[in-house]
């Protein structure tokens, strides 16, 4: 299965972050910490090319800290700079403060070399729909300069911010691809709320991560459901159900509603802190 999503204000958003990447020292990524990769934009990837780029992990509350962790190294690793952050953390926001003046820094350096006035450093801050931009935006400047909202895709245009003295940052649009090529990225995006969720039945996306925690967090399915396995999909929903109370006439569990309890007691981790993806 192919799951296409491409507005065309992403199409438009494509083309100016393309002309305004000249304009800044490097980007700030922001992916979400329970699926940094499956939150990267690879057309993003192929327009960035070798600009620098430090990536902050967004999120890290709802995520299993040993795992994020293990995503912070492996970037490193990579030869980008990395941090994982929780947006409302005034320490953490002071952080992302400090690393992007380090990355703007080696800038400054050059045009003090050739006799140029040093001016602030400029970043590009880029990030799929719903990843948490706007907040980390107000935080950085704060003051209220981006539209927060918990539907993905709420900045519709670029905007320049100034933070403090210490940087300037050009705000983008988050920007999809134009279709996932791997069905298991686009449930990993369903589950934690990235893509709107008429894209994918709701049913489907609660059986992905009921799955999932079968596989690798069978401890948080025995701590919230009171189970740790099950032999077949229907028979978990089932037991949910009638544990959360999610019953129509007849005393029949609806399943829609037992999905809508699945995919929010995940996003509100009531289940527990989920990753759902390790590095290679």
């Amino acid at each position: 299965m192919t799951i296409q999503w491409f507005p065309g204000h992403m199409a438009k958003a494509r083309r100016e972050v393309t002309e305004k990447l000249k304009l800044v020292d490097f980007v700030m990524e922001l992916v979400d910490a329970r699926a940094p990769e499956s939150s990267q934009n690879p057309m993003l990837q192929e327009i960035l090319q070798e600009k620098t780029k430090m990536m902050v992990l967004m999120k890290k509350d709802l995520a299993d800290p040993e795992t994020t962790n293990a995503w912070i190294e492996y970037y490193k690793a990579q030869g980008m700079e990395a941090i994982a952050i929780e947006a409302n953390r005034k320490q953490d926001v002071q952080k992302v403060i400090q690393l992007a003046k380090q990355l703007g820094q080696k800038k400054q350096d050059k045009l003090k070399a050739k006799g140029i006035r040093p001016r602030p450093s400029r970043a590009m801050i880029i990030g799929i729909p719903n990843v948490g931009k706007s907040t980390l935006i107000n935080r950085l400047a704060n003051k209220k300069m981006a539209q927060v909202g918990d539907k993905p895709g709420v900045t519709k245009k670029q905007q320049w911010i100034k933070v403090k003295k210490e940087f300037e940052l050009l705000d983008t649009p988050g920007i999809l691809w134009p279709k996932f090529e791997d069905e298991e990225v686009g449930y990993r995006l369903a589950s934690i709320g990235t893509i709107k969720d008429q894209i994918l039945p709701k049913e489907d996306v609660a059986a992905y991560i009921l799955n999932y925690l079968e596989s690798d967090y069978p401890h948080l399915l025995e701590e919230r459901y009171g189970f740790s396995s099950y032999d077949d999909i229907m028979e978990a929903f089932e037991t949910i159900g009638r544990k959360r109370g999610c019953l129509e006439s007849g005393g029949h569990v609806n399943f829609e509603k037992v999905a809508d309890v699945i995919i929010q007691d995940l996003r509100s981790s009531k289940l527990g802190l989920v990753s759902f993806e390790k590095p290679e």
